[in-house]
């Protein structure tokens, strides 16, 4: 029997929640969770435990950050980077963000985050994008409109990866402004 799995994640910024809530049904069937990559969720078998876990952003935390949920009762599960935490406690402990405000300020500084990279991104790949198309009806060389066509295609892999999440965080805010 396996030790180790790893399930994916649907994406942060569009399935914190959800994410959560199915990582708390593993761990009650013995799926713990170890680490978090880019993708997903490396789970290692366990001893059943009825825990949640949570989620937090904090670039560069210090000590204090950590002792801070740990006398809440959560204890720090992995990191990802020096920014996404994933926190564990027994079910009933009170959570993280207990309000709206803390709430938005969560991720309000994940969409600034996205959106510095998203928007440089979009302007990158569309001028790419242009001149890749140009190179077929101008002067510009078809060599050059090539190269562009590439890069604007890889471009556009780093706008997906941070204009989605861009989209998903703004959407978050936007619900929770709302009340």
């Amino acid at each position: 029997m396996t030790e180790t799995k790893y399930i994916f994640s649907g994406g942060l910024a569009f399935t914190e929640q959800s994410d959560m809530e199915r990582l708390r049904e593993l761990a009650s069937e013995g799926w713990l969770l170890e680490k978090m990559h880019c993708l997903g969720y490396v789970l290692r078998r366990g001893k059943p435990q009825d825990i949640e876990y949570s989620l937090d952003y904090q670039k560069r935390p210090d000590e204090e950050y950590f002792s801070f949920f740990e006398m809440s009762g959560w204890t720090h599960v992995c990191s990802v980077g020096k920014e996404i935490h994933i926190f564990s406690a027994p079910a009933g402990t009170t959570p993280i963000h207990t309000d709206r405000l803390t709430a938005i300020d969560k991720y309000e500084t994940q969409k600034q985050y996205m959106g510095n990279i998203a928007l440089p991104t979009l302007v990158i790949t569309i001028l790419l994008s242009s001149v890749a198309m140009l190179s077929n009806y101008i002067w510009v060389p078809k060599g050059m409109g090539n190269a562009c066509g590439i890069l604007s295609y890889l471009s556009s892999m780093v706008l997906i990866f941070t204009g989605m999440p861009y989209i998903g965080y703004s959407y978050k805010l936007s619900r929770l402004r709302k009340g």
